[in-house]
Parts: structure tokens; sequence; C-alpha cells
């Protein structure tokens, strides 16, 4: 999976059947996350026991599905009420990792601009 720092990833929040392929994950993209699953964004799934991930993604011509199974211990998925949460590649890669989303030690990110 190649993922350049601009890129989008929408956590569906809850459990995913992780028997959906990639037209059942689609159409959970469109009705249950409200948004456009051709829009070349990472849409990520979480198993009820939160040792699956899949994430699904329109690559130019086609779907592409990628999925990482745990062999010991959980993701950790945020438990929100959302519908989704929105994070960067690096948070994705910390969830991937094993760590958490959203890690208090680590340095803030920060923004200049330059005064006109």
């Amino acid at each position: 999976m190649f993922c350049l720092p601009s890129t989008r990833v929408h956590l569906a929040m809850g459990c995913a059947d992780m028997r959906k392929s990639i037209n059942g994950l689609s159409i959970l993209v469109e009705k249950r996350l409200k948004m456009n699953p051709f829009c070349g964004h990472l849409f990520a799934f979480c198993n009820r026991k939160r040792n699956m991930i899949k994430i699904l993604y329109w690559d130019r011509n086609g779907f592409c599905l990628w999925c990482k199974r745990l062999e010991k211990g959980r993701l950790h998925w945020p438990a929100t009420a959302d519908q989704a949460r929105r994070i960067d590649v690096r948070q994705l890669a910390w969830l991937l990792d094993g760590l958490e989303l959203d890690q208090p030690k680590a340095h803030k990110r920060l923004n200049y601009s330059i005064l006109s």
C-alpha cells in the first residue's frame, strides 16, 4: 500500500463483517459513511475481535483491498459513537504497529505561514 502524507484515511467506527469483500465494503462506504468510495481515500474497517483490519481504496482503474490479521494481540481501534474518524497516514502506521492513535508524547504538528 503506497501512501503519501496527503492521503486521507477514514476509519469506520464500530465493527464490520470481515466476510465482506470489495463490493460489500464499498457499499458500507456509501451507505454508512456517506462518502464516495471512488475518491481515492483509504477506508479502514475492523472486526469485532479487533484482530483484523481491511483497507479499501480506489486506484485509478480499480479497487484495491488490503488486509492484515494479527496472530496475537489486538488493534487499538478507537471506541466512539461517530460514523467515521479521519486520521493521517502517520496515525494509520501507529495503528498497524499496535500503538494508540493519539500519542500524548509525540511531537505536535506545527503550521507556519509567511505574513504578508
